[in-house]
């Protein structure tokens, strides 16, 4: 079922039909092998929000991946700040993907993992307190949680002084979460990227000038270029640009 405004195949394979929902998730499959894929919109010029949220550069298309995305992993990593910012609520799926998930022998929702070091978080948040999986808070060893977040989450500790990201992923992986969906913020995308550990990106590009102002999709302290081949461009007929890099 194509649904809304269609999304064709650029490359490779170029093709004119629009493209349903069961050639939609093949593309955006899960692995048989622990990944971390990170998601992400931006502007033609490179902009990660318009008037201080991603939600000015989403259209249908963006969130019709963006969905299919959350279907297939195991859990979904965001960093506090996102969480906060951007008013996550619970990560629920309507009844067709939890259907998908459970013909593929997987839990009917994905797993929430927040990235923390400070623990400055509200168990009152709906992404907490509404959560239809318990979710993990990945912290550091000498973190102090507020009153009533082990209530609604488990801590996950990895490192002092600051968050080892590379720990908390193994550890994850031990759990049974091997397909993690990274959706930021960019201080975490940064974070991932200096210690290696970003497998694939899936980019989608807004046909929209945002100006100055704006930050990357990106941020934090500067590392070596890392190479990501692509994998497929897809279009959206609004002008929208879909594009998956991974390693080989």
């Amino acid at each position: 079922m194509t649904v809304g405004i269609p999304i064709r195949r650029l490359w490779p394979e170029p093709s004119t039909e629009p493209l349903d929902d069961t050639t939609l998730t093949s593309l955006y499959g899960r692995v048989d092998r622990p990944r971390l894929r990170v998601n992400f919109v931006s502007s033609l010029d490179g902009a990660v929000t318009v008037d201080g949220y991603s939600a000015g550069l989403s259209g249908e298309p963006d969130k019709r991946v963006f969905g299919l995305l959350r279907m297939v992993c195991d859990a979904l990593v965001v960093a506090a700040g996102t969480l906060r910012h951007e008013g996550y609520r619970a990560v629920r799926l309507d009844e067709r993907r939890r259907a998908w998930r459970r013909d593929h022998g997987l839990t009917a929702y994905p797993t929430l993992v927040v990235v923390s070091g400070s623990l400055d978080l509200d168990p009152a948040q709906a992404a907490f307190a509404d959560a239809p999986v318990r979710p993990i808070v990945l912290t550091r060893a000498d973190a102090d949680p507020p009153p009533g977040l082990t209530d609604v989450a488990d801590l996950l500790r990895c490192g002092t002084g600051r968050v080892d990201l590379a720990a908390g992923l193994a550890e994850l992986h031990r759990r049974g979460l091997t397909q993690l969906l990274c959706e930021g913020g960019p201080h975490l995308f940064g974070a991932l990227t200096a210690a290696d550990l970003v497998d694939e990106l899936c980019l989608t590009v807004s046909p929209l000038l945002a100006g100055p102002g704006p930050g990357r999709i990106t941020a934090g302290d500067a590392g070596s270029p890392r190479h990501l081949p692509l994998r497929h461009v897809l279009a959206a007929d609004d002008g929208v640009l879909m594009l998956r890099h991974a390693r080989p």
